[in-house]
């Protein structure tokens, strides 16, 4: 956990606080909605003739007064599109969704380059017609019949043990070397790493379990599933106006998330077009962090101890030394008896990017709960991802910082983590990773 990470809106969401992201959004969209405007009108189905493959858009079989025969348009939610093709996969930049679920395959023994080729070519399709609104090409459940495509994001990567069993080795990235051991670390092996990885996110809880069981059907006999795991965030619309996102422990998170506007992002965040290997021009690093959140022992402190731990306020945000949620924090200032008003060792101090040399990192993360123990403690937290163009500058060199003495570590213990490369995007007629595995 760090003070950067991803805002949440109502409708339609955007990373950060950068207006200029939801202008880009909107505009993304807009023929989308005039598109599916239109289908409601008319009960236009998107898919193959026929509809055969396709789902009815807005076709509840009532209008909104309960009419039968009437099509009525999907709502904002339902109706927002993210891209499949572009410069950069989808769910890097785009905002927190509502659902999330991260899966990490292994390929099957004897599976290999070809195997790993046809594998992600399977995938891709399923991914660009899932997040059309469409259905899957192949044995579709129905499951996400109803709904349209709720910003659907289907995004994949490649692990470091994926390139030796490809014989690809000479094109692993230097920084997909393993990551080092840190002091919070309790890391279960098992939930841990992974030859491939892909990340679904949605608006829609069925829309992301539709696609994660389509994803998981597509492995086939090439991949098995290493580990999975499910998350949330808050809804869109479920507050009065748009506001960053709070995690588990009622905090806000996200104010200083790196932001599209400013001028450097790409370069933080994305592999430049004319890095080594080339396959990865245009692509970035996911850091995986399963953190669990000991909300007993949290709940047990103060309003203003939490404060303290975190060094902002849990009503709004605003750092301890004053002003607004995006006021810039004042790390100097003193209180009446010369006490610094930001504890040296608060989270918010140690995870600044000007406190780490410029290292910054794109959090775009979901919280989790996987039910309560018999002791009655909550197995709940953070499924931590962060995205940056290097994570030995980005997520290495701030939680080593941390480790030296954040006040937060004792509430959190990390207890997966995997690091992946995850590609550019795929242009018209490719496939996410076509240029390493036929390059």
């Amino acid at each position: 956990m760090s003070d950067q990470s991803t805002k949440e809106t109502s409708g339609a969401n955007t990373v950060g606080d950068a207006d200029p992201a939801a202008a880009e959004n909107a505009a993304q969209y807009l023929s989308r909605r005039r598109l599916l405007g239109t289908a409601g009108a008319t009960g236009l189905v998107l898919g193959a003739a026929g509809g055969a493959t396709g789902y009815a858009v807005g076709s509840s079989g009532s209008d909104a007064s309960g009419s039968p025969g009437q099509s009525v348009a999907l709502t904002t939610v339902g109706a927002d599109m993210a891209m499949f093709h572009g410069k950069h996969q989808a769910g890097i930049t785009d905002g927190l969704q509502a659902r999330g679920h991260l899966v990490a395959f292994d390929l099957a023994a004897g599976a290999g380059r070809t195997e790993a080729a046809a594998l992600l070519r399977r995938w891709s399709d399923t991914a660009r017609r899932l997040m059309a609104g469409e259905a899957a090409a192949h044995d579709d459940t129905d499951v996400a019949r109803d709904a349209g495509p709720s910003s659907l994001t289907v995004t994949f990567g490649f692990g470091h043990g994926f390139f030796a069993r490809t014989g690809l080795e000479k094109q692993r990235p230097v920084a997909l070397d393993p990551l080092p051991e840190f002091s919070s670390d309790h890391l279960d092996k098992a939930r841990s790493n992974g030859d491939l990885w892909v990340q679904i996110g949605a608006d829609d809880a069925l829309v992301a379990f539709h696609a994660l069981r389509a994803i998981q059907k597509d492995a086939g006999s090439a991949a098995r599933v290493r580990w999975q795991m499910n998350g949330f965030n808050r809804s869109p619309g479920a507050t009065a106006q748009p506001m960053t996102a709070r995690n588990l422990m009622g905090q806000i998170d996200g104010t200083r998330n790196p932001k599209p506007s400013e001028p450097d992002f790409d370069k933080r965040i994305f592999v430049p077009a004319a890095a080594e290997p080339s396959w990865m021009a245009n692509g970035s690093y996911a850091v995986v962090r399963r953190i669990r959140m000991l909300l007993d022992d949290w709940e047990q402190l103060s309003v203003k101890q939490q404060e303290d731990v975190i060094g902002r306020r849990k009503s709004n945000g605003a750092p301890l030394s004053g002003g607004s949620e995006t006021t810039a924090m004042d790390l100097e200032k003193a209180d009446a008896n010369g006490d610094l008003v930001v504890p040296i060792n608060a989270h918010s101090r140690i995870t600044r990017p000007d406190e780490n040399g410029g290292a910054a990192m794109l959090r775009r993360p979901f919280s989790f709960h996987d039910g309560i123990g018999t002791d009655g403690t909550p197995d709940a937290g953070l499924l931590f991802v962060c995205w940056q163009a290097d994570p030995l500058r980005g997520f290495v060199t701030v939680q080593r910082k941390l480790d030296r003495g954040d006040a937060l570590s004792r509430f959190i213990r990390h207890e997966s983590s995997g690091l992946f490369a995850v590609p550019g995007g795929a242009g018209e007629g490719e496939y996410v990773g076509q240029r390493l595995l036929e390059g």
